[in-house]
Parts: structure tokens; C-alpha cells; sequence
């Protein structure tokens, strides 16, 4: 078995499943190109839009629950309000878990792997009951259907998604002479513009200014997210009458448009902007390859962006491709979300119930969408690799491997690794008190623990 096919799945993929290393073993290359499909989800799932309608209906009902201490509700109304809490607290189980579970499944793991890195790049939190709602609806909604087309589509669904418009505020931000601006003193607020430019786009030290970030927040004004009992839909909604009336200057150029019309266009000459391209292909690099990727790789990712005007498919089949893609050490630590679905990947497990991945996500430090931070989690090995980090994976993964106690360590490790550990890992297991042990030991071992 060569190397190159324990990298295939290791380092691009999400862990080997049986016989993936056979598979990858005729051509790694095509093997890792073939997966590169958009990934699918349970669609009888909560939308946002449900979500949102949800919201409004809770939000209402709490209001009415609230309006004296007189106040009585029926009984079917009170019981309503009560169930509506927990609701958004199961969907975000539900909607978190869906995605894992078929992480952990999918035999197109390079594919799973593409949208972890996106739903970090434009990372949402989980934070206050709309929040925890709508968090993970965005990477099923924006960003998993543009995740291998052309980059600039995938900002602008992103840009347009009522999860990134609420968690930045942007759905109360209106143009100080707009009407809405004029009348209700609501002013204008630079979160969503700032994070933009600094992390969705063109990178920090990347020459804009602070003018250039007012700029953009003027011309995104008036892209809000409707209020269902008063607007009569839900989702985005352009308000015009919150809209900054007049030109704007970005990056030098002028953008005369009206409108919706003139956000977009802004977003999408940033998306389209080589210091855009430079930034994305760095990540890339950083998130699959290597902490500290290798200039020329980044190059060669940064050329097909330009030609194919980034188009994401190609650049990944370029940095695929691409020599220094397969260097053999593993230096890529495992993010703790990386780890629990690659070590259930590797002994065939689904996890027992939502409770228990989102709890095994909070013990290793990575609870889904609650980064804290539009910078997302970190993705660099300082971030992850602790004494104390290490000795909570050491426990979960000796709880883990008791549901595959019968599993035999030395066939699990030809189906992950083939002839590629190293002497002290093959001793350490061989000599270990118990299958459990050997078991645990190969899930704490190098090899498993980077890709």
C-alpha cells in the first residue's frame, strides 16, 4: 500500500472507513477529485425560514405572556410558549448533528472537509435563542450549494443569509440620511462591512482603510431580514427606505448603482480581488496542507483562482495536484471536530444520540458554532495541542473504543495506516495490557492524531 493513499484519506479526507485505503490505493489523485461533490443534508430538517417563522410566533406570544400581570393566556397558548424554547434548542442538535453524522458516513469526506474549513471561514455563534436558532442553518443554506462554484457566489449567499446579517447586526444598520435613518436616529453599523473585508475577503494588511470599510457599510445598508407578522415574508429583505442614498468609493472605484444593486457590487469586486485570492488560497493551503504552506503551492493555487475566476473546484484540484500537497510527514494537528469524526469513521460507530456528540464536542474544546469570534476556531496545532486538551482525548477516546471492544488493533491499523506507523507505535500497541488499551493507544497515537 503506498504512502500516498494513507495521505489521500488522512490528510485530505476525514479518516479512512473500510477499504477507502484500497480505493484511494489506484490513483490518490482521481480518488480525491471524484469526491469533490456538494454535500447533501435531511432536508425534512428545520430551513430558516421555519426557523425565523418559529421566532416570530415566540417572540409574540412571550409579548403577550408579558403585557400585564393581569394578563391570562389560554392554555393551548401557554403551553405553546413553552415548547417553542427548547425547539430551537433540539433544532441546533439536530442541525449540528446532521452534518457530522454524515460526515462521519460519507465516502466523499474531502467534501465534508471543504465545508468545515467555509463554515469556519465565515463563522456565525450560537449566542441568545435567535442565534443558537439560526447558527447552523447558514453553512447548509449559503455555503455547501456554492462551496465548489465560483467564490463570489458564495459570498453573496453568505452576505445575503439572515444568519450572517443578524450575528453582525447588519439587519438594524441603515444609511444615517436614509428615510429609516432620518426618522428613528438608527444609524450605521460597520460589524458586517469590517468582518467582511478583514476575514471573508481580502485579508487583514491588505491595503483598505477605514474609509474604504464605511464605505461598504453604507452600501450594504437597507440589507435586513424581514419581519414575518409585519412584512409579510421571511428571509432577506432589501429595505430601500433604509438604503444610504448616493455614490460610494471602494478601493478607489466609484459605485454609482441604486439600491440592493450597489452592495452587491461592491461584494463582488472584493470577492473578485487578487488580494481575495491570495488570502483564500492560504487558508487552503494552511487548512489541508500544512500550518505553514509551502510558497510555491500557493502559487499555483492563486494561478488557477485567476483563471478560472475562482472557481473553488479548481483551485482544490489544483492544490490536489500539486507536489507539495504530498509531502510524507504529518504535520497537520487534528481540530478536536477533526479527531471525533475521523476516530468514528475508523471503527464504524454512530454516535448513540445528539446529546453525546455535541457533549463530546464540548469536552474536546470545539463546540459547533460557538467560536466566540468571527475568526472562527483556530486551525493551526498551538490552538489544539495541550497537556490538559490531550489528556480529555485520551479519556473520550477510551470511552469511545468500548462500543468496538472485539475490533482487532492490528486490522484496524492496516485499514487506517497500512504499513506506514512507525516502529514505537506498532510496539506500543503490541505490547499493550488490553485490546481496549492498543485501541486507545492507536487513536492517541502520532499518526492518528495529525494528518
Amino acid at each position: 500500500m503506498s504512502t500516498q493513499a494513507v495521505i489521500a484519506v488522512n490528510r485530505f479526507g476525514l479518516g479512512a472507513r473500510l477499504n477507502e485505503l484500497q480505493q484511494a490505493e489506484k490513483d490518490p489523485q482521481s480518488f480525491l477529485i471524484a469526491q469533490l461533490n456538494p454535500p447533501t443534508f435531511n432536508e425534512k430538517l428545520p430551513n430558516s425560514d421555519q426557523l425565523l417563522l418559529h421566532m416570530a410566533d415566540f417572540i409574540q406570544q412571550r409579548r403577550y405572556s408579558n403585557f400585564s400581570s393581569d394578563c391570562v393566556l389560554p392554555n393551548k397558548q401557554k403551553k405553546s410558549v413553552k415548547k417553542q424554547k427548547p425547539f430551537f434548542q433540539k433544532s441546533y442538535q439536530q442541525l449540528c448533528c446532521d452534518t457530522l453524522i454524515r460526515a462521519i458516513h460519507s465516502p466523499d469526506s474531502l467534501s465534508w472537509r471543504l465545508l468545515d474549513f467555509f463554515s469556519n471561514h465565515f463563522s456565525v455563534t450560537a449566542l441568545g435563542q435567535k442565534m443558537v436558532a439560526l447558527a447552523p442553518t447558514l453553512e447548509r443554506e449559503a455555503i455547501a450549494p456554492h462551496m465548489l462554484d465560483k467564490f463570489e457566489d458564495m459570498v453573496l449567499a453568505v452576505m445575503h443569509h439572515p444568519t450572517m446579517l443578524v450575528y453582525l447586526n447588519n439587519d438594524r444598520s441603515f444609511g444615517p440620511n436614509s428615510k429609516i435613518g432620518k426618522r428613528s436616529k438608527k444609524g450605521l453599523n460597520e460589524n458586517l462591512a469590517r468582518e467582511m473585508m478583514e476575514l471573508h475577503t481580502l485579508g487583514v494588511n491588505s491595503g483598505y482603510t477605514q474609509a474604504d470599510v464605511i464605505e461598504l457599510a453604507k452600501g450594504i445598508t437597507g440589507w435586513s431580514v424581514a419581519l414575518p407578522l409585519k412584512d409579510y415574508k421571511v428571509g432577506f429583505y432589501y429595505r430601500d427606505n433604509g438604503h444610504e442614498p448616493g455614490k460610494r468609493i471602494l478601493l478607489g472605484k466609484e459605485y454609482s448603482q441604486q439600491g440592493e444593486a450597489q452592495g452587491t457590487a461592491m461584494i463582488t469586486d472584493l470577492a473578485r480581488h487578487p488580494a481575495t485570492a491570495k488570502h483564500l488560497c492560504f487558508k487552503l493551503a494552511k487548512h489541508f496542507i500544512s500550518d505553514t504552506p509551502p510558497q510555491s503551492l500557493q502559487d499555483k493555487m492563486f494561478k488557477r483562482w485567476q483563471e478560472t475566476n475562482g472557481n473553488i473546484k479548481q483551485v482544490m484540484i489544483a492544490m490536489i495536484n500539486a507536489d507539495e500537497s504530498w509531502h510524507p510527514q504529518s504535520v497537520k494537528f487534528k481540530t478536536p471536530r477533526e479527531y471525533i469524526i475521523s476516530a468514528h469513521r475508523a471503527l464504524n460507530l454512530t454516535p448513540k444520540n445528539h446529546q453525546s456528540l455535541i457533549w463530546s464536542l464540548n469536552l474536546l474544546g470545539q463546540s459547533p458554532f460557538k467560536a466566540n469570534s468571527p475568526e472562527g476556531y483556530g486551525d493551526i496545532e498551538e490552538n489544539w495541542n495541550g497537556p490538559s486538551a490531550l489528556m480529555s482525548r485520551i479519556d473520550w477516546s477510551a470511552q469511545l473504543v468500548k462500543r468496538r471492544q472485539r475490533t482487532n488493533p492490528k486490522v484496524l491499523s492496516q485499514q487506517l495506516f497500512a504499513d506506514t506507523l512507525s516502529d514505537n507505535t506498532q510496539t506500543l500497541i503490541q505490547h499493550a495490557e488490553s485490546r481496549q488499551n492498543a485501541l486507545t493507544l492507536l487513536l492517541m497515537s502520532p499518526e492518528f492524531l495529525r494528518r
